[in-house]
């Protein structure tokens, strides 16, 4: 199975995608604004998660939230 984002577009390793909704994120401090591009995602072994890097944190990220830039 493949990582979908919001649209169906298809997720691959080391694409781009934009956040289309504020997020919070537990344990930090920092909120995701809507529109923040994420640049080089990870797929994971669960189509509706993708892992990325956010500052100095990695995060994984469910695909309903993002969409392919």
């Amino acid at each position: 199975m493949d990582a979908m984002d919001c649209n169906g577009n298809e997720l691959a390793d080391g694409d781009s995608v934009m956040v289309n909704k504020d997020l919070k994120v537990k344990g930090m401090s920092k909120t995701l604004k809507r529109g923040s591009v994420i640049k080089s995602i990870r797929t994971t072994g669960n189509p509706e998660q993708v892992e990325c890097r956010v500052g100095k944190a990695t995060i994984v990220l469910k695909t309903q939230f993002l969409k392919k830039a």
